[in-house]
């Protein structure tokens, strides 16, 4: 059967156009902000960062194709999927908003020479860190997974796939509409209506030519001033500037944050896993997390400051026909445009905007298959678990809104609990949102555990999930923020107030089977 495995179908050539717009997206947003926020030098960008970000993406993706094909042959199927994998979206805006830009501004106070290369090492520390979590997680993550239900699992990946992706997108594509709308039309015919164009051209690649086009012909396109010149930057081991992070200070004044994005990361990447299942590839849960977690741990020894993740999206590459091709093209494609500075060819030529539809379709098919792949009885449990993603979207929305009016810039007011009262005056409960925001995977995953143990009225389980929330809210994992000038920031405090709410709910339950009769 292995004779008949092709490394490549044309289905590759889809997914590989949906998950290199995605990495490339990743990559644009760090050369954007590690420029203009951190005033980071082109021959740090583009010397270390991005060919450290190249090594952690090619040692990921050609593995998760290998693993592809390994589960093929051994089931002797033709139709499995590799695990899509990339630079995570959330750690990136974390880290440099969270721990590289807090890095700078105290080394500028400080005085020291270079703030930019000592936030540069900050971020090299948290992204080894965010690796290791993983790989220890890998050794005990498939008992949590077996002992979490699908639906809590599955609609937490909802929640961030319908904010962050499917109603981010959808914005944009409705700010420009003949480009969003007209290529959303190509999507929708070839991967909802399931038909083909003739002469066989993949659908991803018709979308992004003709939104390419169209794009041009609306002045979206270029993007920017004329690119930067381009030239082989080959990997430099960067283990003495992540050493010195190490030694600096920065371990302990940003645990608060290195250590909730790793386990973000790692549940983040543990419910993909359980998605590929539900579309019915079975990966090893070790395996996969441990390699990802090498993958950050390769990208801060190489010089980036951001770490890896599993993506979301698996059932929506495989039902576009993707299998392990897809990955590998992917790895390549995005390595070589980071090792020879061609990136900044391709965000000159080629606007976001081009390929926004397909993006916006795997949003739609994670939050449907949340409800497609859970018994019909959980589907209240899956709209709670949707419910805190779609919250923490709303006050980033409310956040970004605020810095677009002046708030947080140095020239305008900080950020602090006097807004609350405005908030109000509109009926909007904010400080109950960033609370929500914080920690809002652990919020959506332990609320639809309950939820499903109530529905099946196992109650002591449901009293043991809300224990669980309780110790996540005194261990200051979820719930719990401070005030910062220009946003709200997870601390690792108690949220009092969510210790007593949740150890209440769980007394409840615990007392339901003698306070309560079936219906």
């Amino acid at each position: 059967m292995s004779a008949n495995m092709p490394w490549f179908v044309r289905g590759d050539i889809d997914g590989f156009f949906g998950l290199a717009l995605d990495n490339l997206v990743q990559l644009l947003l760090i050369v954007s902000l590690c420029g203009g926020v951190l005033g980071f030098p082109d021959e740090l960008l583009y010397g270390q960062v991005l060919p450290g970000a190249a090594v952690s993406l090619l040692v990921g993706n050609l593995f998760y194709g290998w693993q592809a094909r390994q589960l093929a042959m051994r089931t002797g199927r033709q139709d499995v999927c590799a695990l899509p994998y990339g630079i995570n979206t959330v750690s990136l805006i974390a880290f440099v908003f969270m721990i590289m830009l807090p890095a700078k501004l105290a080394a500028q106070a400080a005085g020291a020479s270079d703030p930019a290369r000592v936030a540069w090492q900050a971020g090299l520390l948290a992204c080894g860190c965010n690796g290791l979590i993983e790989l220890i997680g890998s050794t005990f993550a498939e008992k949590l997974r077996r002992s979490t239900p699908r639906a809590a699992l599955l609609s937490t990946l909802a929640g961030i796939a319908l904010g962050f992706i499917a109603l981010g997108y959808l914005f944009r594509s409705y700010a420009h509409p003949l480009v969003g709308l007209t290529t959303l039309a190509v999507v929708m015919l070839t991967y909802f209506g399931r038909v083909k164009f003739r002469g066989g051209l993949p659908g991803g690649l018709v979308a992004v030519a003709l939104g390419t086009s169209l794009a041009w012909m609306q002045g979206l396109a270029p993007v920017g001033s004329d690119p930067a010149s381009s030239g082989w930057r080959l990997p430099i081991l960067a283990a003495s500037d992540l050493w010195a992070g190490m030694n600096s200070r920065a371990l302990l004044d940003y645990f608060a944050v290195i250590l909730p994005m790793g386990l973000f990361n790692l549940l983040g990447s543990l419910q993909n896993i359980e998605s590929a299942e539900a579309a019915g590839d079975a990966y090893p849960t070790g395996q996969s997390l441990a390699v990802n977690g090498i993958g950050s741990i390769a990208a801060a020894l190489f010089g980036s400051c951001f770490p890896t993740t599993l993506y979301i999206g698996h059932p929506g590459w495989k039902a576009l026909g993707a299998r392990a091709g897809y990955s590998i093209l992917n790895g390549a494609f995005i390595s070589f445009i980071c090792l020879t500075g061609t990136l900044s060819y391709i965000a000159w030529a080629v606007p976001v905007d081009a390929g926004l539809a397909i993006v916006l379709w795997i949003g739609i098919v994670i939050t449907a298959q949340a409800f497609q792949e859970t018994p019909k009885s959980h589907a209240p449990a899956v709209v709670i678990g949707l419910l805190p993603g779609v919250a923490a979207w709303g006050a980033f929305m409310a956040k970004s809104g605020l810095r677009a009016a002046g708030y947080g810039t140095p020239e305008g007011p900080a950020f602090s609990d006097d807004l609350l009262p405005q908030f109000l005056r509109a009926d909007l409960w904010m400080d109950g949102a960033f609370a929500i925001e914080q920690g809002a995977i652990f919020t959506s995953t332990l609320m639809a555990a309950i939820t499903v143990a109530v529905i099946e009225r196992r109650f002591l389980q449901a009293a043991l999930w809300s224990w669980i929330a309780a110790l996540f809210a005194g261990l200051g994992l979820i719930h719990s923020y401070r005030w910062t000038p220009a946003d709200t920031q997870m601390v690792l405090e108690p949220a009092w107030a969510f210790v007593q709410a949740y150890g209440g709910m769980g007394l409840l339950f615990l007392l339901a089977r003698w306070v309560t009769v079936a219906d």
